[in-house]
């Protein structure tokens, strides 16, 4: 079995729907509220092993009941965990879906991250086919470049630029300001730049020059729920990229993991 780790953040989030879109200074009512675990690391990481791969965690968790339930989720879900235990409560998260699906996400407080003075096992990643990287420690990549496929977030850009580390897949939303980037802001170039855009599918530029596009996959139900589709998608993308396929059917793997998980409520693999 292809063994994926991932290196990030736990959100305890509280997933709520409306049934309007959101306005400045209107009352909206929400339903169908739940909570469970998800951020970029925690959604990546229970998306893996569904999709097949053994998966490890490397990740932070606080010390209350949102945190335990947490870690209980996503053991449950078939991750094994590497957690440095931080003191005070785990992050938490609003997310609100209008009746489009598409999530608007309110962030209460900064994230948790593994660094890599967390006594973690980070020599153990050089046995593992594939990373993907949503952290925050420049150190933390270069311990996750010890494995053959480095797939990173490009909202964790700065770490990248800092560590001065070639990873293979730099991945961002065209469409989130966070996630924005250019070639002037990579002092070492990745061996693909990805950019996707949603509905219309993505881009990409590989370090030889080489351009391209994929198309959107069509999802295999109705759609109900944003949140998550793309860190699903870049966990995907390393999973498939891992496996050995190649550019162009990885990124169409990838597509097709996203469109699935628009058709699931929340940030869960089922």
């Amino acid at each position: 079995m292809t063994r994926i780790a991932v290196i990030g953040h736990v959100e305890w989030v509280l997933q709520a729907r409306s049934r309007t879109p959101l306005e400045r200074g209107a009352i909206v009512q929400l339903y169908d509220t739940f909570d469970e675990p998800g951020g970029g690391g925690g959604v990546a990481a229970r998306s893996l092993p569904a999709l097949g791969a053994e998966t490890r965690f490397f990740t932070a968790l606080g010390n209350d009941a949102a945190s335990a339930a947490a870690e209980r989720v996503i053991q449950r879900e078939g991750c094994e965990l590497r957690v440095a235990r931080r003191a005070g409560p785990q992050n938490r998260v609003t997310t609100i879906s209008d009746p489009d699906g598409e999530r608007t996400i309110l962030v209460h407080g900064p994230n948790m991250h593994p660094t890599l003075d967390d006594p973690l096992d980070w020599d153990e990643l050089a046995g593992f086919d594939g990373v993907f990287y949503t952290g925050d420690d420049p150190r933390t990549v270069v311990a996750a470049r010890q494995a053959p496929v480095l797939v990173v977030t490009a909202r964790r850009l700065a770490s990248v630029v800092e560590s001065r580390v070639q990873v293979d897949v730099l991945a961002g939303s065209a469409n989130d300001r966070a996630e924005r980037y250019g070639l002037a802001d990579l002092p070492v170039r990745p061996r693909l730049c990805v950019w996707t855009e949603g509905i219309h599918g993505g881009r990409y530029l590989a370090d030889d020059g080489t351009e391209g596009r994929w198309e959107a996959e069509p999802a295999p139900g109705p759609v109900v729920d944003a949140y998550g589709a793309g860190d699903v998608f870049m966990a995907a993308l390393t999973l498939a990229l891992a496996r050995g396929l190649e550019r162009d059917a990885a990124l169409k793997e990838a597509a097709r993991a996203a469109a699935a998980q628009l058709t699931r409520r929340g940030g869960g693999p089922t």
